[in-house]
């Protein structure tokens, strides 16, 4: 497809998100929430995970999957239950939109009364004290050090592919990065309020509860916490018991956003998924269940749990970048070179 189709399609597609939005505010706003509402809305969910199959540039379907298919759908589902981010946002129909399809979420003083709740779900809550914002240097700098990737790429034919799949850890981290904090920045723009930063220094982790709890993309953390584990834990607490039911919960995560990622691959790639990061994903939740579990443990019998830093975070770092070398990189090469 040529740059004006392309660009024609795009248009298409957000404005069909947009009416799909005004009709889900409108038409649910008078609907009991429950099963009614979700039915409601369902044939709106339907059309936002076919949405990006309408485009075919790469910087186009990745961000309109993540934030429609992924986000927007998660926050609709929430949204049938009267519970997440929109249902809080359904005072104005332009606060409902922004939300529903930016991956933003609005800064809100934590209550004390939330402080058990999260306790009990250390394993998948924001970190005790709120992320910085960064600066606009700071992403600049980022987007530097990106364009400086791409130009590496050029290259590409004479460098070890193991060595470009050490690049691409950073290439996505800062496309990320700077794609959310664009989102958030736009938001920003649009509605005045403080708005919950994405990332809080990842390369900073010092165990897997760390990084992928407290640390990495805490917009999708939020989401899943809300949509999965929030429903599973408290069944699966009542039929395993506490630490059985944390587990499952936790592992049930895991594999959603596993799924939800192999969506994601589908929508760039075009081509059957081969399911290694689901199983990247099943790999490094089962790794922090027993994470989790070898602390309790130590507690329990100790009363202390500590690695110091300049050992737990390379370790940390370590494991996460060869796992992902091994299960998930591969199919970002797949999608970068076959398309």
């Amino acid at each position: 497809m040529d740059g004006e189709g392309e660009f024609r399609s795009f248009i298409k597609v957000w404005i069909t998100v947009l009416a799909s939005l005004t009709y889900s505010y409108f038409i649910s706003k008078n609907i009991p929430k429950g099963f009614i509402r979700l039915l409601s809305i369902l044939p709106i969910i339907s059309i936002f995970l076919y949405l990006p199959l309408h485009l075919s540039t790469i910087h186009l379907i990745g961000p309109t999957g993540f934030f429609i298919s992924w986000l927007a759908n998660f926050k609709l589902l929430l949204f049938s239950f009267d519970r997440g981010p929109l249902s809080s946002s359904s005072s104005s129909l332009r606060l409902f939109i922004i939300v529903a399809c930016l991956p933003v979420k609005i800064f809100k003083k934590p209550n004390p009364s939330d402080a058990k709740i999260k306790q009990d779900l250390s394993t998948l809550c924001s970190p005790s004290a709120e992320p910085k914002p960064k600066s606009i240097l700071y992403y600049a700098i980022e987007a530097l050090f990106l364009a400086l990737l791409l130009r590496v790429y050029e290259y590409k034919q004479h460098l070890d592919p193991n060595f470009i799949l050490f690049l691409y850890c950073f290439h996505m981290y800062f496309t990320l990065e700077i794609l959310l904090a664009m989102g958030a920045a736009l938001a920003r723009f649009l509605l005045g309020l403080d708005l919950e930063p994405q990332f809080d220094d990842p390369y900073l982790s010092t165990s897997l509860q760390d990084f992928w709890g407290r640390r990495w993309n805490l917009m999708v953390t939020s989401i899943l916490r809300s949509t999965v584990y929030e429903p599973i834990r408290p069944f699966s607490t009542r039929i395993l018991g506490r630490t059985w039911g944390l587990l499952l919960a936790l592992l049930a995560t895991f594999a959603v956003s596993g799924l939800m990622h192999e969506l994601i691959f589908f929508y760039l790639s075009r081509v059957r998924p081969t399911w290694e990061v689901m199983w990247f994903f099943a790999l490094h939740g089962t790794c922090l269940a027993v994470e989790i579990s070898v602390k309790n443990k130590v507690l329990s019998t100790t009363g202390r749990w500590r690695l110091h830093p300049l050992v737990s975070g390379p370790l940390t770092l370590g494991f996460v970048g060869v796992t992902g070398s091994w299960l998930f990189f591969p199919c970002v090469w797949t999608v970068w070179h076959g398309r």
